[in-house]
Order: C-alpha cells, then structure tokens, then sequence
C-alpha cells in the first residue's frame, strides 16, 4: 500500500523536551511502521530543527522524497502543555516552513492509493492551494481525512474542503460538536445522529469514524447504515499526544489492505492504547 500525507512537521516543545510531531507526520511514521510505503508532502526549516527532522523521518521509515526545505522560515514548533489528565493544550507557532508547501509533479505518476490531509494544514491560503492543485491533478483510490481541529487554525470552509472530498473522514468526539455547528448549524452530538446528516450531505463519504478518547470508538457506513463499535483499552496514560495518528494509521493500514471494519477498529484502538500509555507520540 503507498500512501501520500500531506502537512506540517512541528517540534512538540514542553518544559523540558522537545519531541518530533505534527498530525501528518504522526500518521505517515506510524503507517510506516506498519507496512505501508509512506511517503509526506511537506515542508521544513533550513534550520537545525529541520536537518534533524529530516534524520528522524528516515529513521521511521518515512519516503521523504517530498519533504521542502523552505530557506529563511522555521521549521514547525508546537508549545505543549499537559492538563491534570495528561490531555495536551497545544500553542502553534505561526508562519512556519510547512505553511508554504509546493505542489510537486512528481506525485502525479507515482500511483498512490491513499491520500491523507486535515484541516490545520490548511491555516495558509498557499495549502489551501496546494490541496486543490493535488486533488485535481492526481488520482487516488481513496481520501482520508482525519480532521484535527486545533483553535484557531480552522473554519467552514477547511472542514467543508475535507468533508467535500473524503472517502474516509475521522472525527474526534471532542470535535464533533464544533464540526455539527460550524458546518450545520445544529446541536447534535450522538455519533448514529450525527454521522447520518453528515453522510446524507457528502454523499462522497464512505466510513465516519468517531474517536472516543478511553471508551473506544465507532464507525458508520454510509452505503447500508451499518454501525460499528470497539471499547477502549484500559491502560494507565502518561500522555495523549499522537494517539489519534496512531489510531487513524492502525484502522487505513488494516482495512485497506483488505481487513473488515471488526478488525481495523480492532487494531487502530489497541495501538492508540499502546501510545498514550507512552510519553512519545510514535514510541520507540
């Protein structure tokens, strides 16, 4: 399976270390680690940070035959600071390298099956750009977008732009509620509630999965209605930052490689179990 992330490399920066991260990122190291030849289009300082970016991608498994290097503007860095309950409030630093992501032709021959992107990526019109330009030009078996809404990084017409195009979309239930109102207009918030509207507007939309932090997750299936739903893992949490990379990882990797729906939720909430009882978001 080949599969092309597109956003950002961001340095998760706390108190008292700094860890490599980024939601695409996460995702094409995980996916990686689980088989896939994962490639991701993106973009990184000509700054300390960006060479040993670079380093740690390949260390991964990460094909970074389209990761730029954007002379004069930093490589991407996230303050983070962890809750009583471990839940990351994340600080974006602003006009960093991969807000400036080019098309690369070169994608276009390359015969992709997956084709990754989310909203944040999409705080600088040059993306937005970039985006289309991808989606135009370049065929794909299938569209994921895991939505990862970060304030103030995001707006109706990012979420529309993944909802729009997604075969696959992810939303977290901590999101839900802001996608329901900003794209809708309305209040709900149940999983089987929401996930008909949204099928029934964006008829493009095969799978709707909703992420539900410790009590696992559920998947809607457009075409017969079905509903599925995992539990969570119980396990002692040092931190939740790349949980939901891992996760969306786990369930593309299985269920596209010809897994059902049982055990790709199966898998994406035992390795998302796995990470948050981990301080790194892609542990060694």
């Amino acid at each position: 399976m080949k599969i092309l992330s597109f956003g950002e490399i961001i340095w998760d920066v706390y108190e008292d270390k700094k860890c490599i991260g980024g939601a695409p990122f996460n995702f094409a190291a995980h996916c990686a680690r689980l088989g896939a030849e994962s490639y991701l289009l993106s973009a990184a300082g000509d700054d300390e940070l960006g060479v040993e970016a670079l380093k740690i991608a390949r260390g991964f498994g990460i094909k970074d035959d389209y990761i730029q290097t954007v002379n004069g503007s930093p490589t991407g860095r996230c303050l983070v600071t962890l809750d009583k309950n471990k839940v990351p409030n994340y600080d974006i630093v602003k006009d960093s390298a991969y807000d400036y992501i080019q098309f690369d032709k070169n994608i276009e021959n390359n015969n992709f099956d997956v084709f990754c992107f989310e909203t944040l990526i999409q705080r600088s019109e040059n993306n937005v750009e970039t985006i289309k330009e991808i989606l135009k030009k370049v065929k794909f078996k299938e569209i994921f977008c895991d939505l990862n809404i970060r304030k103030p990084f995001y707006n109706e017409k990012s979420i529309r732009l993944c909802l729009e195009n997604a075969s696959i979309v992810k939303i977290s239930s901590e999101e839900l509620g802001c996608v329901m109102n900003t794209v809708f207009g309305s209040e709900i918030t149940d999983c089987a509630d929401a996930s008909k509207l949204i099928s029934s507007s964006y008829k493009n939309i095969k799978l709707i999965i909703i992420t539900l932090g410790s009590d696992g997750a559920y998947v809607y299936v457009s075409q017969n209605k079905k509903e599925y739903y995992r539990e969570g893992e119980k396990v002692r949490v040092v931190s939740t930052v790349g949980a939901g990379d891992s996760f969306s990882a786990a369930f593309v990797t299985e269920y596209l490689s010809g897994g059902n729906i049982e055990s790709a939720l199966d898998k994406a909430v035992k390795l998302s179990a796995y990470v948050v009882s981990h301080a790194d978001a892609v542990p060694v």
